[in-house]
């Protein structure tokens, strides 16, 4: 700093020249919080332009670095109050649990910024809908909620988030929250719509987008057949039913599919029985 000042000046400290551009005037104290620990130091004062030292640049890098830090622990569920004794134990005195709740604010901001973006420039042919289960935090309790999740793809085949809705449970008025959320924020109606098998959402794509295509996913569908099958035979089972949905032509897949359905039922009958009745919806005819 001293150095800085003498260069910006001129002339080194009580040094007497014609090319002097200012005189100095003391010193102030100044905190810098750093990862070492809290540090005071004494920056030299210019009477007339004013100086600042090279370190507030840094400082606000490492401050921002900091924010960062703060937030992704706040998403990753750590309290307020363990970050700020995380904070002590760095050597950062002065970061109390008001200033990570300050911290914090714009997380909600940006996220809030995220889920009411508009759609309108954007087409989806292809939509993705699921819901998670997660545990939250709600007036110090905590509970399970979902959390519906809408994965648009573009015309250009890149994949969008475009929906993240937490909601008290999954159903068909959830459902219906979301779509017309999503229709308010400018999204057209997609060709093709794939979820699981939920009968409230199949229901609710039917009302909130009449005419689109529905299919079922296939991982959900495979979760769903496979807990039919005995765990030893997984793995050779799953293998034949990728097999079919892998089939270039639609006699291929039907040619596949009986001899699976063949062998299916004379393997596992009462399997067959139980989950034919529930998936024969889903399966190809």
């Amino acid at each position: 700093m001293e150095a800085e000042v003498d260069q910006q000046l001129g002339a080194e400290k009580s040094q007497r020249t014609d090319g002097r551009s200012g005189y100095r005037s003391g010193y102030r104290p100044r905190r810098s919080d750093t990862r070492m620990g809290t540090m005071y130091l004494m920056v030299p004062k210019v009477r007339q332009g004013g100086y600042i030292p090279f370190f507030v640049t840094e400082r606000k890098r490492s401050e921002a670095m900091l924010v960062q830090v703060v937030q992704e622990a706040f998403v990753q569920g750590v309290s307020t109050r363990k970050i700020e004794k995380l904070a002590h134990s760095l050597g950062i005195e002065n970061l109390s649990r008001s200033q990570v709740s300050e911290m914090t604010k714009g997380l909600n901001e940006q996220v809030e910024e995220f889920r009411n973006r508009a759609l309108a420039g954007t087409v989806y042919p292809v939509l993705w809908v699921d819901a998670l289960y997660e545990k939250v935090r709600v007036d110090g309790r905590i509970v399970s909620i979902a959390v519906l999740i809408v994965c648009g793809v573009d015309e250009n085949g890149h994949r969008d988030i475009i929906a993240v809705e937490p909601m008290t449970e999954e159903s068909r008025s959830s459902y219906g929250v979301l779509f017309q959320n999503l229709k308010d924020r400018g999204l057209s109606t997609p060709r093709l719509i794939i979820s699981d098998a939920h009968s409230g959402l199949i229901s609710e794509i039917r009302d909130s987008f009449p005419g689109v295509s529905w299919q079922r996913c296939k991982v959900h569908f495979m979760r769903n057949i496979l807990a039919y099958v005995p765990q030893k035979e997984n793995k050779a089972f799953a293998a034949v039913l990728k097999g079919t949905w892998l089939a270039l032509t639609a006699e291929l897949v039907r040619k596949r599919f009986s001899v699976l359905k063949t062998d299916w039922k004379i393997l596992w009958p009462s399997m067959h029985s139980q989950c034919w009745m529930r998936e024969k919806s889903h399966l190809p005819t």
